[in-house]
């Protein structure tokens, strides 16, 4: 960090990244030479005897040897001066480019000498003694080897081009500045991107919306910071490490424990108060069904080994040419979709009234279930599963949304919006819920979803008060996602009929545009605050993943605590003067807002964290999890924290366990009271 700059334009990559990629290649330099040097000393003498070409030969053999040593130079200072210096100390590797230019030219001869190798080992025009196996094996060996590397050369240097790298922008009208014209043209490069890697999404109006957008978006949280793919990596480490010393420090200071007491451990003191149908039993019962619609891709991602077998009971041969009692929408001809939804709700085909796996750029697989046992309708939305539910998660726009009791000028997620109304639509010129109702006019109608289709679930709950006003929506990881749900005020409104629950550190419950530019500045502030090299930060990460944060790095990591870019009172600016050590901090970068609406995960939100194990614990080895809950508000989730845990935290699998262990608990908790002995 900064970008690399050589040749006249900038790269994907900075004057740090060379370490590693250095490393592996004075290894394998090495290998090579000793190798070269042996078939030298062994077959030089021969050449003397060749018929012809024998001096072409030995200009080949001692020249590879010269070239493969200087090359070996140049890559150990390469690696040396690369490994200098802090992360945003770029002074002390201000020879990097030269070197790695150095380095680049040297390509040439090195091409020049392999096609000399290529035409010995593999045509006739050489005619020199072939006796000795071990210099033909290595010759031809290293002949390939060194084309591969070219070919690795040239493909390195095509993925870290930027395609901006070289452009001067200068404005043709002077009322545009250069930073909103290098945004358009960022802008229009990732949606380029998006067609070429995406050509078989359908083009439409709708699909090139989500691909402007979705760029827009990438445009404007990272451009002019000058950070480049490895300074994000190295960022989250460093954030991981910042924000464990943070809660070390509030231990101290004995903040936590104070926060710690709004959480419970006990199911009927969370929900003393609420309303019947808002119980940890009932969520637990429909999230079961609410992962129904993953079908039978999740089962084959739950149980890589065994899934196949688990669906193969379930599945209708050759269903095609056989009546259905379900209508079911785009599956296979066995219907392993429609056995993924019977694996996890544990319902038989008569109980599964609608299935849809269609799967389109805002629109939603779905299906509506009859549960007798709750005596419930129940419309269950997938979550995302594929690019196309991608982009409808980024589609992350706020839009206004008129519903029945929704508090005016409320704002929605554009992309769920979309979905939520497509899927009204579809289920009201089909007439699926009135054909449900028909038969079981005395059940309720329950809306469920994970992720994206939890939120999906709730906005069409928003949509449908009006005709079905006694409907009740379950949540699981209900997404903040990318701009979150709803404005403030429509969030508090749907805690009447909507219940959200999040585990631990699921990071989709957090992740907001607000969120994530909150995280790129901070990862501005730690990547300048970082006193440790690049490749000390990316090796201690790796250790980090495997054994956890030692105590002795939350102290050594850091030069000084530089305060964040977005503090009140605190702003790193661009100086002149310290402009080789912070050159990637704009004024800009901080400031700038992919959107003025604020949004926030809807419902009433019972979050269920990981209790503290006590020393007891660790003592006797206990390795099973215990949980404790509190209600907690929309606002509470605005900040996004780099866990081992946030990935998992989100999987429906681990969602539906922590809910079964917590209730667990509860039925197999055991008072002991100890022996009184009175004197």
């Amino acid at each position: 960090m900064p970008a690399l700059k050589l040749f006249g334009r900038k790269w994907l990559a900075g004057t740090d990244d060379l370490v590693f990629p250095g490393l592996f290649e004075i290894i394998l330099r090495i290998i090579w030479l000793s190798l070269m040097g042996t078939v030298t000393g062994r077959y030089y003498r021969y050449t003397w005897t060749c018929a012809t070409g024998g001096d072409f030969v030995r200009v080949y053999l001692i020249g590879t040897c010269v070239l493969l040593a200087v090359v070996l130079l140049v890559l150990i200072a390469l690696v040396c001066h690369s490994a200098r210096g802090s992360i945003v100390d770029t002074h002390a590797r201000r020879h990097v480019p030269l070197l790695l230019g150095i380095k680049l030219i040297l390509i040439i001869p090195e091409v020049a000498w392999n096609v000399m190798g290529t035409i010995w080992a593999f045509t006739t025009v050489i005619d020199c003694p072939n006796d000795d196996d071990f210099t033909n094996t290595v010759i031809d060996i290293l002949v390939c080897c060194d084309w591969v590397l070219f070919a690795l050369a040239v493909f390195g240097i095509f993925m870290v081009i930027d395609p901006i790298g070289s452009i001067k922008l200068r404005g043709s009208q002077p009322e545009i500045s250069i930073d909103t014209l290098k945004h358009k043209k960022v802008t229009r490069i990732w949606v380029r991107r998006f067609r070429w890697f995406f050509c078989w999404l359908i083009r439409d109006k709708q699909s090139h919306e989500a691909f402007t957008q979705v760029a827009g978006l990438f445009s404007s949280m990272f451009r002019n910071s000058d950070l480049v793919p490895s300074d994000i990596i190295a960022g989250c480490v460093l954030l991981r490490v910042k924000q464990k010393r943070e809660s070390r420090e509030q231990r101290r200071l004995e903040l936590v424990a104070e926060q710690r007491l709004k959480y419970t451990s006990d199911v009927q003191e969370a929900f003393q108060g609420l309303p019947s149908w808002m119980s940890l039993e009932t969520a637990n019962h429909y999230a079961r069904l609410a992962i129904a619609p993953y079908g039978c891709h999740l089962v084959f991602l739950e149980y890589c080994l065994t899934g196949i077998f688990k669906l193969l009971r379930l599945m209708t041969c050759c269903a095609c040419f056989r009546a259905k009692k379900t209508i079911v929408i785009e599956d296979n001809c066995c219907l392993c979709n429609l056995a993924g939804v019977k694996f996890f709700s544990k319902k038989t085909e008569d109980e599964i009234i609608y299935v849809t796996f269609r799967n389109r750029l805002f629109e939603l697989p779905f299906c509506v279930i009859v549960d007798h046992k709750t005596r419930a309708i129940v419309l269950c939305v997938r979550g995302s599963m594929s690019v196309r539910d991608v982009f409808t998660d980024l589609t992350s726009m706020p839009e206004k949304i008129e519903a029945e009791g929704v508090p005016e000028d409320a704002m929605a997620h554009k992309g769920m919006l979309m979905c939520a109304n497509r899927l009204k639509k579809h289920i009201e010129d089909a007439g699926i819920l009135d054909k449900a109702f028909g038969q079981y006019p005395s059940y309720n109608l329950i809306l469920t979803g994970h992720s994206l289709g939890a939120g999906v679930a709730i906005l069409l709950g928003l949509l449908m008060r009006r005709t079905y006003p006694d409907l009740k929506v379950f949540g699981f990881a209900t997404p903040y996602k990318y701009s979150g749900l709803l404005s403030l005020e429509a969030a508090k409104y749907t805690e009447s009929f909507a219940m959200s629950i999040g585990v631990g550190d699921d990071f989709v419950m957090r992740l907001s545009i607000d969120s994530m530019e909150e995280l790129r500045n901070q990862l501005l502030s730690v990547l300048q605050s970082c006193r440790l090299p690049k490749y000390r930060v990316m090796v201690n990460g790796f250790g980090y993943f495997l054994f956890g944060v030692p105590s002795r790095d939350l102290e050594s990591t850091w030069r000084n605590d530089i305060p964040s870019p977005t503090h009140r009172h605190h702003r790193v600016l661009l100086q002149a003067e310290n402009a080789y050590r912070n050159p990637f901090l704009y004024a800009d970068v901080a400031n700038r807002k992919f959107t003025k609406t604020r949004l926030y995960t809807a419902g009433r939100i019972l979050h269920i964290a990981y209790k503290k194990k006590t020393k007891e614990d660790k003592k006797n080895a206990n390795p099973s999890d215990t949980f404790e809950m509190r209600w907690i508000k929309p606002e509470d989730l605005t900040e996004l924290r780099v866990m081992p845990r946030m990935f998992k935290d989100h999987l429906p699998k681990n969602i539906i366990k922590t809910m079964g262990t917590v209730l667990g608990e509860q039925r197999t908790e055991i008072v002991e009271f100890t022996e009184l002995t009175i004197i």
